[in-house]
């Protein structure tokens, strides 16, 4: 067995060892970071992606990103509990950057910063990817017969070879399987909020009690000391959480366009310039409007006026190039075009 086929076995041996051994500052500040790249890998892959059935392992991959974070989780609350009383550092220092620097040392803003990553994550996020999975699941099993009943027809018609007709029902068989799979796997990243919450609350008040009752130290430094640490590991849980649940929404959303998303976007919103040329003068008029900043809706309508510009710029060439090409094939001799046919 090579690494390109034992690596998930080795994934699920690093899971189980968080779960169950205790994990060095050190090392889960390693794992992660493991965590939130393999998050970013996720997310930067499905905007390559042409079509959903590219990613055809993408529920597993939801399934691996939950179980690491969760088991990052209870590495992290055991840590918390029980070294907590040691300093901000007791958890690593990814935990303790996240509950110092990103929120500023301020529990207050740290817990209301978590809970707005797990609105957007569970409510907005999670359950729209879930409904879309579901209602492409149910449309392609039921059109599951008319597409079999189409490729039976281009079969016999002498159309297609058995072998493409072969490949065809295979990938309708994929498909359904695949957005069925998406619509539990959505499951997932919602159970993953409900626990990252209890996870909350429970190293929360745990570290309380232990730090006060066990550990001997004052209220005041309890709360500062186990609060920043509880709302740093739920940021670095939540951030890769995001992440993912953001790459299955692009999967799941992706069009039948079988381009990239960014060259897909560049395209929609490059078909029509005037779009940018109507926002831009709308622009103007927010920021003329009294008591708006002037200069964000001024430096916004000048970008959009220069894409304007520039767009508006290219289509132009373009069409003269097309222009051009269809002057120079008309002005070619009949012979010519007979030979370039040929």
């Amino acid at each position: 067995m090579n690494l390109r086929e034992g690596w998930v076995i080795l994934a699920f041996v690093v899971i189980l060892g968080a779960i169950i051994l205790p994990v060095p500052a050190l090392l889960l500040d390693l794992l992660l970071a493991l965590s939130i790249t393999f998050s970013m890998t996720v997310l930067v892959l499905t905007t390559f992606i042409k079509e959903p059935l590219e990613l055809s392992a993408f529920p597993s991959i939801l399934l691996l990103g939950t179980l690491l974070r969760l088991s990052l989780n209870i590495a992290a609350a055991r840590r918390i509990l029980l070294y907590g009383h040691e300093g901000t550092s007791a958890a690593g220092h990814i935990i303790e950057g996240f509950g110092t620097f990103v929120v500023g040392g301020d529990v207050v803003v740290g817990l209301i910063v978590f809970l707005i990553f797990i609105v957007i994550n569970f409510i907005v996020i999670t359950r729209g990817a879930e409904r879309v999975s579901e209602v492409a699941a149910r449309f392609t099993l039921d059109a599951m017969p008319g597409k079999q009943m189409s490729i039976d027809a281009d079969l016999n018609a002498g159309l297609i070879t058995e072998e493409e007709a072969r490949r065809r029902r295979a990938q309708l068989e994929q498909e359904a399987s695949f957005f069925g799979s998406m619509d539990g796997a959505s499951k997932f990243i919602r159970g993953d909020a409900i626990a990252a919450l209890i996870i909350l609350f429970l190293s929360l008040v745990g570290g309380l009690l232990v730090g006060l009752v066990f550990k001997g130290m004052g209220f005041s430094d309890a709360i500062k000391t186990y609060s920043l640490l509880t709302v740093g590991e739920g940021l670095a849980s939540q951030i890769p959480a995001l992440m993912l649940s953001t790459s299955a929404g692009i999967v799941v959303t992706k069009s039948s366009s079988k381009e990239e998303l960014g060259k897909a976007l560049f395209k929609e919103f490059s078909k029509e310039p005037r779009v940018f040329l109507f926002s831009s003068a709308l622009l103007v008029f927010i920021g003329l409007i009294p008591g708006f900043p002037k200069l964000p809706f001024f430096f916004m309508a000048g970008l959009l006026g220069g894409l304007y510009y520039a767009l508006s710029r290219a289509l132009k060439q373009e069409e003269l190039r097309k222009l051009e090409e269809m002057l120079k094939e008309q002005k070619k001799p009949p012979a010519e075009k007979r030979e370039e046919e040929i």
